[in-house]
């Protein structure tokens, strides 16, 4: 690197020549860093979650397993008493299926002298052994629209301010989206 600057300070570079060079080094840059050009990122907050099993689980299982969890951890909170908890989602979640993707480049000459480049790429369903359903690569859980929580407890504003943190932690909603209201005497315990 040394004998390179030395021999760039003895030619003396003209601004247009370092500009060419710095243009040079960018392209040699992009070129290096691979690039990933099906992939998209989502910044909704959506988890994503490796499929590890072949067993279909619906929306309607998961929320029932997410509200009957919430509904027992914030139960064993202090002052809340029984719980309940209604949860709705903004949309049915999404499965990614894997898909084999193919491209082809065909230059041609135009009457111009210069080239059309034409790229084409293909999909293909990857399916599994018994080529009934497609592989999934992964699946997006449902993102959550808003949390009901009716506790025995909800009255005292610390404890449902204590509630909505917790909901607030665990999924990320904003304040605004979480309910927290006192459960009507004669419901405790009812399911």
């Amino acid at each position: 690197m040394k004998e390179w600057s030395a021999l760039l300070k003895k030619k003396k570079l003209k601004k247009d020549q370092w500009l060419i060079l710095l243009l040079a080094g960018v392209l040699l840059l992009v070129i290096a860093v691979p690039s990933s050009c099906g992939e998209s990122a989502s910044g909704t907050g959506e988890t994503e979650v490796l499929s590890e099993t072949s067993d279909t689980v619906t929306v309607s299982d998961y929320e029932a397993e997410l509200e009957k969890r919430l509904a027992d951890v914030l139960s064993r909170m202090e002052g809340a008493g029984s719980v309940e908890v209604m949860i709705t989602f903004q949309d049915g979640g999404e499965t990614v299926v894997e898909k084999d993707v193919t491209y082809s480049q065909e230059e041609s000459a135009t009457q111009e002298g210069s080239t059309d480049t034409r790229t084409e790429s293909s999909e293909t369903t990857v399916y599994t052994d018994s080529e009934e359903e497609p592989f999934v690569s992964r699946e997006i859980v449902p993102a959550i629209e808003g949390v009901l929580v009716v506790a025995e407890g909800g009255g005292n504003s610390a404890v449902a301010s204590n509630i909505s943190e917790a909901v607030e932690a665990l999924f990320g909603l904003e304040a605004h989206k979480i309910m927290v209201v006192k459960m009507e005497k004669g419901q405790e315990g009812s399911d």
